[in-house]
């Protein structure tokens, strides 16, 4: 924001330079300048912007103060604001750290629901704001709702979709005001929704919504991974949208916490037809690695459940394990990722994400637990932003440029995806969770060629998998697969 403020020109040049797709750069015109110095303004009087500096007084008093003796003194230099909410502790090297009481802070004055809102517009296309970098402000053709995530008129909300009501019922439950008559009123239809055409085949179906987002049905039971949806509109892509899912989905498995697998404008909209979520579970308490499972319930999810690596949980027929997941999170302490095998009627896939096959030893380990696996997906965008790209604004210390490329966000290059196929022996392989479709864009900034090196390597891949006999492809817009 102090960027923008100070050249706002600077912003408007660098978002319409591919290079500089996805970099701390506000997509705003200029007129917007006096509402962001208004923002900047509130957010330095906000009790979160007293804890951020506070967390960087802890972490700099750590430094200059713990030394490997007793950490017991150093209680009373806590900075105000966390006193009592850290236990500061020695990793076994002795190095000085700190962990964060996650329960209590959500019930401190640092978690306020009051601010939480929703921005509501159509949705014609899939060019849409960088989402890390741009807030969003009130525009003509939008309707804004100060509501917390939790509330039930969330779900009152989003129900609409399938459940009809009278306009005044909808303009009462959610508080409208008159001035947004006009515009919420041309976000209804009187056209009932496209009823969901369920599987009742014998065997299972997998159909492939973008990203890597799986829907897979059995037996009447449903499992989806890594919702992130697009909207139905007038596109050339072919794709799955809203309508295109069950009105009860029984499982959503999240393989970890980035936002293009965990996104809640997805996730809020579908919080009343998920019966189960499952998410990683995590050590707790480390800044960079918050607690899924606290985050969602605190949003309004109810059942969250965690799982522990090589953990089994059953849906119906549908038979799931949690599988270690490493990579992709630039060499940081984060234990909230797995990747996910499930099982129904005698097939076996595994749903790998963004895991990268840094350490081959692992899977031959959980291969000797698991047998072979008949289809795998893997995420090959193998490339990888900086570790700062994502993590940067936790650091209490800037790390050294050549240290940060280093450190890359990548999943697994053709080496390590096809060292998967085979420890596995896998029947079918697809690559997945690229950001390729274009209504990835706002969480991704994803632009490929022909000649990226990502894509280079899913085609070797595909290449290497298919002179084997294995059927192999990289995912993208729509797909559906029916197994036996």
């Amino acid at each position: 924001m102090d960027s923008f403020i100070q050249s706002p020109a600077a912003h408007a040049a660098a978002v319409q330079n591919p290079k500089m797709l996805g970099g701390p750069f506000m997509d705003l015109p200029a007129r917007r300048l006096e509402d962001v110095k208004n923002l900047a303004i509130e957010t330095r009087k906000m009790p979160w912007f007293e804890l951020s500096r506070a967390i960087c007084e802890l972490d700099a008093m750590l430094c200059s103060h713990a030394e490997g003796y007793s950490l017991e003194p150093l209680y009373e230099q806590i900075p105000e604001p966390l006193q009592g909410y850290v236990e500061l502790v020695y990793d076994m090297h002795s190095h000085p750290s700190f962990r964060l009481m996650e329960p209590l802070l959500y019930k401190s004055r640092y978690y306020d629901p009051s601010v939480q809102s929703l921005m509501l517009s159509l949705i014609t296309g899939d060019d849409r704001p960088f989402v890390l970098s741009t807030p969003r402000f009130k525009e003509q053709g939008s309707v804004h709702l100060q509501i917390p995530f939790a509330s039930e008129q969330v779900d009152f909300l989003f129900r609409l979709k399938e459940t009809p009501a009278t306009y005044s019922a909808i303009k009462s439950t959610l508080a409208l005001a008159d001035e947004d008559d006009e515009v919420f009123q041309s976000f209804l239809t009187t056209n009932p929704a496209r009823p969901y055409q369920t599987y009742k085949g014998d065997g299972a179906r997998w159909r492939y919504f973008g990203h890597a987002c799986i829907l897979l049905e059995s037996g009447g039971t449903s499992i989806l991974t890594d919702p992130v949806l697009s909207y139905t509109y007038e596109n050339n892509i072919s794709r799955y949208a809203y309508e295109d899912l069950p009105e009860v989905i029984d499982c959503v498995l999240i393989t970890h916490n980035h936002q293009d697998h965990l996104l809640f404008e997805t996730m809020l909209q579908l919080r009343s037809r998920i019966k189960t979520i499952v998410v990683p579970r995590n050590a707790g308490g480390s800044l960079q690695d918050p607690s899924m499972k606290l985050i969602l319930k605190q949003c309004g999810f109810k059942n969250v459940v965690e799982v522990e690596e090589m953990e089994d949980l059953q849906f119906g027929p549908l038979a799931i394990k949690a599988i270690p997941f490493l990579g992709e999170h630039g060499d940081l302490d984060i234990r909230t990722k797995m990747a996910y095998l499930a099982r129904v009627n005698g097939h076996s896939m595994l749903f790998a994400a963004d895991s990268c096959n840094i350490s081959p030893p692992m899977y031959k380990h959980i291969h000797a637990e698991v047998g072979d696996v008949d289809v795998l997906f893997v995420g090959m965008e193998c490339d990888g932003a900086p570790m700062s790209w994502l993590y940067g604004p936790l650091l209490t210390e800037k790390l050294e440029r050549n240290k940060d490329h280093s450190r890359r966000l990548a999943g697994s290059h053709f080496k390590r995806a096809k060292a998967i196929v085979d420890q596995f022996r896998s029947k079918e392989v697809y690559v997945y969770a690229m950001g390729q479709e274009p209504w990835l864009n706002y969480v991704m900034s994803v632009k490929y060629t022909p000649e990226s090196n990502p894509i280079m390597q899913s085609n070797q891949l595909i290449e290497a998998c298919r002179s084997e006999g294995i059927v192999a492809e990289r995912l993208f817009g729509e797909r559906e697969i029916l197994l036996a």
